[in-house]
């Protein structure tokens, strides 16, 4: 059977929009939550509020949204003990995060049922949860969605089938997306194994090629990243 991210690539443009975006209107910001980015001192990160200005100041009126983070080594989340392990921090990024305002409607790319969901009510975790099962080309792979507003879990149940385009969460505010400023985040999974309404978005670093290879990257879907502005 041909890789998850071969059966994606062959679709690619054929998935409805996650978030409302016009591609030939709207502009797109690539965030930088890296080390080199030297704006995110301390004092920015261990504080949601003046956190969510700085994303806020960086969109200002040009910017639909802030995308990216796949791959991507950061260091924010220093802010939060949940990516603490004894011998090695968690710190790459699995998913793409959509930086915008809390409320923004989020969209099934294609048609699934819900495959588990949580509120992972914990400093710097996801909060509101919802994993989606999908199959596509005889392969069967997972998408999920966290940093959601907790009113989205309401009358959800596993099973529920969730056609492609429909609405089905929205983003959350800081009190119930895991205190982080407003985004999605989401990310692509080809084996859950025992996860249910959680699994891992961020990894050791040692541990980067088995996660990577377990999560192709989710612009494949989103078309997203590919059209951002690198300032």
């Amino acid at each position: 059977m041909p890789r998850l991210q071969d059966i994606l690539a062959q679709h690619a443009g054929k998935f409805a929009a996650v978030v409302p975006y016009d591609r030939a209107a709207d502009k797109l910001l690539l965030l930088n939550f890296t080390a080199s980015n030297t704006a995110l001192t301390d004092e920015v990160l261990n504080d949601t509020e003046k956190f969510s200005q700085y994303v806020n100041e960086q969109l200002g009126v040009e910017y639909r949204y802030g995308v990216g983070g796949y791959n991507e080594h950061r260091t924010v989340y220093s802010r939060s003990t949940v990516f603490d392990t004894t011998d090695e921090p968690r710190r790459l990024h699995l998913g793409v995060d959509i930086w915008g305002p809390a409320g923004v409607p989020v969209f099934a790319p294609l048609d699934g049922r819900v495959h588990s969901f949580a509120f992972n009510d914990h400093y710097g975790d996801y909060g509101a949860t919802i994993i989606l099962e999908h199959t596509l080309d005889g392969a069967t792979f997972y998408s999920l969605y966290g940093h959601l507003a907790q009113r989205d879990l309401e009358g959800l149940h596993e099973g529920k089938e969730i056609k492609q385009g429909e609405e089905f969460c929205h983003f959350g505010e800081p009190v119930e997306n895991g205190y982080w400023p407003p985004h999605l985040h989401f990310q692509l999974i080809e084996n859950m194994g025992e996860w249910r309404g959680d699994y891992p978005g961020v990894c050791k670093f040692s541990e980067r090629e088995t996660y990577l290879a377990n999560g192709p990257d989710p612009d494949i879907i989103l078309g997203m990243v590919q059209n951002a502005i690198q300032e």
